[in-house]
């Protein structure tokens, strides 16, 4: 039987940033995953306050999370401290970047 977290965790993996090839979760945007029942909460950033695509990535966020069986709400929450830097990204995002 599959953990809902990891669940969502392979959601997240499934939305890209347009602009970085490279996926949510491995860059390090995803700051907390709350699931209490059928609901799920997602504190996020993002590279940066001003991403002109900030309301597609939310989106692409709920679609991709909302689309598991077992969550009913899935509530994406942005914040902007911690601020994101490379540090957060994971070592499978470093070499993707670098290739």
């Amino acid at each position: 039987m599959s953990n809902i977290k990891d669940d969502v965790i392979g959601a997240l993996k499934t939305v890209y940033d347009p602009e970085i090839p490279v996926n949510i979760w491995d860059m390090g945007l995803v700051y907390d995953i709350k699931i209490d029942g059928d609901k799920c909460d997602i504190v996020m950033t993002l590279t940066s306050p001003t991403c002109p695509m900030m309301d597609e990535l939310v989106a692409n966020v709920k679609s991709a999370v909302g689309k598991l069986e077992s969550l009913k709400t899935v509530d994406v929450h942005l914040v902007w401290e911690p601020a994101w830097d490379l540090s957060r990204m994971s070592d499978a995002a470093r070499v993707e970047l670098e290739s």
